[in-house]
């Protein structure tokens, strides 16, 4: 039996508005105005979410890929990109390695906690970003895990896995 995946009516009600002959794919163009539209982001905004999500990288969205987009960042993508902005401290569009630290620094995890040093570690190691440098597509990524994330703090002295 084939495992059926479920797409929201919330999301394929915004992503049907978008879409043209029953094809359930919107264009790179298409696609960017859409999250222009429906989630108040700035252009070049949407574009790096666009570009975050479209996970085969073939220019298009599908309704699978949109639904991935919601469920990290949903209604909230207009808050988030304003959360990005705040870190961004040089105001160069990406999270250096030390803003990174510090974002992390003040995030919560699913459970409300602070994260430890250890785990803030793990995660920037964990991201599978160059350099330590973190753009909004990735920064939406690691909020979505930190809203998954309910693991208890570290006990004192454990060594980071990866």
């Amino acid at each position: 039996m084939a495992l059926q995946r479920k797409v929201p009516k919330k999301v394929t009600d915004i992503f049907d508005r978008y879409i043209h002959d029953q094809v359930r794919t919107l264009h790179r163009g298409e696609a960017v105005d859409m999250l222009m539209r429906e989630f108040d982001l700035e252009k070049d905004k949407a574009e790096i979410m666009f570009d975050t999500f479209d996970k085969d990288k073939n220019g298009l969205m599908s309704i699978w890929e949109f639904h991935k987009f919601y469920e990290c960042a949903g209604e909230s993508a207009h808050d988030i990109v304003e959360k990005f902005k705040e870190m961004d401290k040089d105001g160069s569009g990406m999270l250096e390695y030390e803003e990174a630290v510090e974002a992390l620094k003040s995030l919560k995890t699913a459970t409300g906690r602070n994260l430890e040093e250890l785990e803030i570690e793990f995660f920037m190691k964990t991201m599978g970003v160059e350099n330590g440098i973190i753009n909004l597509g990735d920064f939406t990524n690691l909020l979505h895990r930190l809203k998954l994330y309910k693991t208890p703090a570290p006990k004192k002295g454990m060594k980071l896995k990866c």
